[in-house]
Order: C-alpha cells, then sequence, then structure tokens
C-alpha cells in the first residue's frame, strides 16, 4: 500500500487558504492572500525541497493543478523542486475538468475514493513510493473525511489570519496521530509531520485520577 501524505502550510489558527500570493484563493472575499511568503528563507526552502523530491506522484484538486500548471513548467531546468513537479507522475481530482495538459498529468475519473484507493494499492512501475498532496484545500477535506490520508506534514507559520478555510474542517473523522518529526526554520516556523496511531483515546484528568 503506497502512503499518501499531505503537506500543507498553515497559520498558527489553523488556516491553510492563499498562503503564496494575494490571488492564490479569494473564495468567501478572502483579503489575506500571501501571509506565509514574509516567512520563507533558505533553510525552509531546503527542507521542503527534500519534502517534495520524495514524492513518487502528485494528487491534486482542481485550483491548485490550474495554479501549478500555469507556473511550474516556467522554472529552470535545475530547479530542484520545479524539475520535480515536472517530472512526477500528477493525478488530478476535479469534478470541473474536461482534460489536463501539464506534462504527466491524468485526470481521474469516477468516484474520488475509489480512484485514490486504486492509486494507493497500486505499486507501479517504482515499486511504491509516496504521494503527496500539496494545497488542494478542498480535496483534502474529501481525504481527511474519508479517512484516507496516512501522514500529515503540516508547516505552521507564526500568524493569525482570522478567517479563510482550514485544514481541519467539519468533515475531520476522530483520530489518533503520532508524532514522527518536528523541526524550527530560523524565522520560527514549525514544521512537524504526524502519522496515523489508531483511534482517538479518551481518559480524565485531575488529582484523583492520577493524571495531574
Amino acid at each position: 500500500m503506497r502512503k499518501l501524505m499531505v503537506t500543507t502550510f498553515v497559520s498558527l489558527d489553523g488556516v491553510m487558504q492563499g498562503p503564496g500570493g494575494a490571488d492564490e484563493d479569494r473564495d468567501g472575499g478572502f483579503e489575506h492572500g500571501g501571509w506565509s511568503v514574509p516567512h520563507f528563507g533558505a533553510d525552509l526552502i531546503e527542507r521542503m525541497t527534500t519534502v517534495v523530491r520524495r514524492a513518487d506522484a502528485l494528487l491534486l484538486g482542481r485550483r491548485t493543478y490550474d495554479i501549478f500548471a500555469a507556473t511550474w513548467p516556467l522554472a529552470e531546468a535545475d530547479d530542484p523542486i520545479g524539475s520535480k513537479m515536472n517530472g512526477v507522475r500528477k493525478y488530478v481530482a476535479s469534478r470541473t475538468l474536461d482534460t489536463v495538459s501539464w506534462q504527466n498529468s491524468t485526470l481521474l475519473t469516477g468516484d474520488v475514493a475509489e480512484a485514490v484507493r486504486a492509486l494507493k494499492q497500486d505499486s507501479g512501475a517504482s515499486g511504491g513510493g509516496e504521494i503527496q498532496v500539496h494545497g488542494s484545500g478542498d480535496l483534502i477535506q474529501t481525504l481527511i473525511e474519508l479517512d484516507l490520508v496516512d501522514e500529515f506534514h503540516v508547516v505552521v507559520f507564526p500568524v493569525l489570519v482570522g478567517s479563510g478555510k482550514r485544514l481541519f474542517g467539519r468533515g475531520t473523522v476522530p483520530a489518533g496521530l503520532k508524532l514522527l518529526d518536528t523541526a524550527r526554520s530560523d524565522s520560527g516556523v514549525v514544521i512537524s509531520t504526524y502519522a496515523r496511531a489508531g483511534e482517538l483515546g479518551y481518559g480524565a484528568m485531575g488529582p484523583e485520577t492520577g493524571n495531574w
């Protein structure tokens, strides 16, 4: 079974909408696009490069596909992220697109849950590397609700955005998580990776329980 990993830029208050530019996603009148950009430095770019280069395939929603397909083909051939984005196999989940033209892209058809489960079960010629989801806020909500995400790579920026689309929305399935790795950038960005770890646990806290 291939691992499906969601990697997401979020504010400290959980907003993932429009981190990369003013016009990236204005749904709902969102006016804070580009909130992550001032916190990017060489160390954070290097870490994100390492993550992206692990990808054996990308799974993208329509909006993120449109943004990536318009920008990454413009990258220089020696750009480590751009070369990976352009060369890796890409699967696009969309109800509105009829075709996809970015190289190595395939439009998923039919039920998204069945399509993603099939991708996870198909080891392919590479032997079954990591499937990564970047951006794709609406698609991520569907994947979370269907319990199809194996790991969350959460990049938390030291800002409060207030309103906007959030990583964990109303369809989130209760679950336990295990912290696999955490790091801090020079600008105060905290990067953590969590894996699924069974069901959500419960207990009681207080001096009478010994859990205090």
